[in-house]
């Protein structure tokens, strides 16, 4: 029988007070939800003079007012923070937490707030390098406690990272993206959990074999790797509460990048149930939701009960 994934919500911060947050936060652990993910970017993609909360001091604050839920960011930007400066942070914060903090990473995706900071931007694949020398300092910093490492990016020497993280062998590192050129080599070398984005749904077990070829390329069993989907769920109660559930996700979410159709997550509890099944038996143990209501309490109680409980 098909192990049950875990699955948690994905809620950007953006247009949402902490309160707001902190409350969505508190009914997932609550309600048993198992993680709840933010954004890292300094406004709202496409929309710079909506109110959104700073990344890393956001999941600080939610993981010390919370003792069960794990929190993460799906994806952090590696080019806001030095990798050294950044696996310190990881660890203090997997300290402060007690060992429930998930590390989200990526390249970079929007080039606009790099311009407006001033941090270089670069090509693809400068991007991925830098992603890939961050990932070796942080394997580096929790494998040993200690990094010394030069690369073309960044230069670390005999520095120290004490305390180590509190979880064994370290905080889950995840790693979004399709590309086969830089991010799939990246995924099989370092990731321990493999994020498949909203934009990539379609084609999924295609793209599951070009990491398994990834990780025979690296001498690496795919089967470590924990295999992770991000994706809109439209959940309705009933059958006629569903026209206007799908009606509000397309308004939100009906964009190409979101994958609404792709993802099969629109319906009621058990065509949800039927979906998530799906993608367990393909080998998915991760399931991150966006819900159509930004996780209303109405939705995280139906999505608690009568999606995760069937599961």
């Amino acid at each position: 029988m098909t192990a049950a994934p875990d699955v948690g919500v994905y809620v950007p911060q953006i247009g949402l007070t902490y309160d707001d947050l902190l409350h969505r936060a508190t009914r997932c652990e609550e309600l048993g939800i198992g993680s709840l993910w933010l954004y890292d970017h300094m406004y709202g993609p496409g929309a710079p003079d909506v109110p959104s909360l700073e990344a890393w001091t956001l999941a600080t604050a939610l993981l010390a007012k919370t003792s069960r839920l794990r929190v993460g960011h799906m994806v952090l930007c590696n080019q806001f923070r030095h990798p050294a400066v950044l696996a310190k942070m990881v660890t203090t914060l997997d300290q402060i937490s007690g060992g429930r903090l998930a590390i989200g990473l990526g390249s970079g995706s929007i080039a606009d707030e790099h311009d407006r900071m001033g941090l270089p931007w670069g090509t693809l694949r400068e991007r991925s390098e830098r992603l890939g020398e961050t990932l070796e300092i942080l394997t580096r910093a929790f494998a040993d406690g200690v990094v010394d490492f030069e690369g073309r990016h960044h230069r670390v020497r005999d520095l120290p990272i004490v305390p180590g993280p509190v979880q064994t062998p370290r905080p889950p590192i995840v790693v979004g993206g399709v590309g086969e050129k830089y991010t799939l080599p990246l995924v099989a070398r370092y990731a321990d959990v493999w994020n498949v984005p909203t934009y990539a749904l379609d084609d999924l077990e295609r793209r599951v074999d070009l990491l398994r070829s990834a990780c025979a390329d690296v001498g690496r069993d795919a089967g470590e790797i924990v295999l992770s989907v991000e994706a809109v769920m439209a959940l309705a109660p009933d059958d006629a509460a569903l026209p206007g559930v799908r009606a509000l996700a397309e308004k939100r979410f009906g964009g190409p990048g979101f994958g609404l159709r792709d993802g099969g997550l629109v319906g009621t509890p058990n065509l949800v149930v039927d979906r998530i099944r799906e993608l367990a038996a393909m080998g998915f143990g991760q399931i991150v939701l966006f819900t159509h209501d930004r996780a209303s309490d109405r939705t995280l109680d139906l999505l608690a009960a009568e999606v995760i409980g069937a599961l």
